[in-house]
Order: C-alpha cells, then structure tokens, then sequence
C-alpha cells in the first residue's frame, strides 16, 4: 500500500508579531496587519524555510469577551498552501490550553465557509452583528463596505465560557 503523502508536509514555528505582521500585509485579503499579540505562529513546508501561512492571537477584540480565559485568533493568512489554515487553527489552539486559556475564537466573513475552521474541529457558534469601529464622537479609519456585514463567530473544540476571571484586566 502506497503511504506517500497527498500534499507536502507542514511544519509549525513560532515567530515575532514583526514576521507575522509582514506575512499579513504582503498576503491578507481583506485585512491589515494587527496592533498586539499573545503569540504569533508560522508554517512552513518540511523542506523549506518559506513561511507559507501565519496565525495570529491575541486578546479578544470584542471587550465583554475579555474575561482573561479567552484569546482571538486576530488574523489567519496563509499563501494558499494545503492544510495550512486547519494546521494554524489547531496548533493556536493547543498553544492557547498550554498557556492555560480556555477559550480560543475566531470570526470570518459570512460568505466564508470555514471548511479549514471545521477541519480543525472547531465549531460555528453563530452569527455576530457587523459594522464599522467609527463613531461621531470617536471617529476610526473607515471599515469598508463588504467587511460591514454580519461574521461568524467560531469556538475551538472543547472551549468554555467560564465567567471573567477576577484578575482580568
């Protein structure tokens, strides 16, 4: 029986939010590169130093999720490399546990399907309400148009909603 692998094997790293960021600025669609991070991890082919994808985490943007058990997967951005999204997904996951989060959520765009999210194990929690960050009174770099409607919000497996944590900030 042939065991040879359909696609080239990955391997994860991590990297600077500096590295990450680039990644981001040279590949995202939609997205520019994030403010802050937890953590940052890249992937890259077995036989190459070529970063192929990036994940980044930090703390949740939406405030009421910002309990202290909860991180955000900010921005996931990879070159199109197979399994390289359901890879990133999995492994911020296990970083997030091991660093003794409870929570780990992402959002995509409703017209996303979020084959590599479900690939990952992760699990649709729902849709969210869309907008743009600018307000009269607190005015924002404009959010565009098609990035204004409804996410989705997904959840990592076995992830919990436990309460805010006394010491959060």
């Amino acid at each position: 029986m042939d065991k040879t692998p359909t696609s080239p094997r990955l391997h994860l790293l991590p990297v600077s939010l500096r590295t990450a960021n680039a990644f981001v600025l040279a590949h995202h669609r939609h997205h520019h590169p994030v403010q802050g991070a937890k953590f940052a991890l890249a992937v890259t082919l077995a036989d190459s130093d070529l970063i192929r994808g990036v994940a980044i985490v930090g703390r949740p943007v939406a405030r009421h999720l910002d309990d202290g058990w909860t991180l955000e997967v900010t921005r996931l951005c990879t070159d199109g490399a197979p399994n390289a999204c359901s890879k990133l997904y999995r492994a911020a996951w296990k970083v997030a546990r091991a660093l003794g989060y409870i929570r780990l959520i992402t959002y995509t765009l409703s017209d996303e399907g979020g084959a590599s999210l479900r690939a990952a194990g992760w699990r649709l929690v729902g849709a969210r309400g869309g907008g743009a960050w600018s307000r009269p009174g607190r005015p924002r770099a404009d959010t565009p148009e098609h990035l204004r409607g409804p996410k989705c919000l997904w959840q990592a497996p076995g992830g919990e909603d436990k309460g805010k944590r006394p010491d959060a900030d």
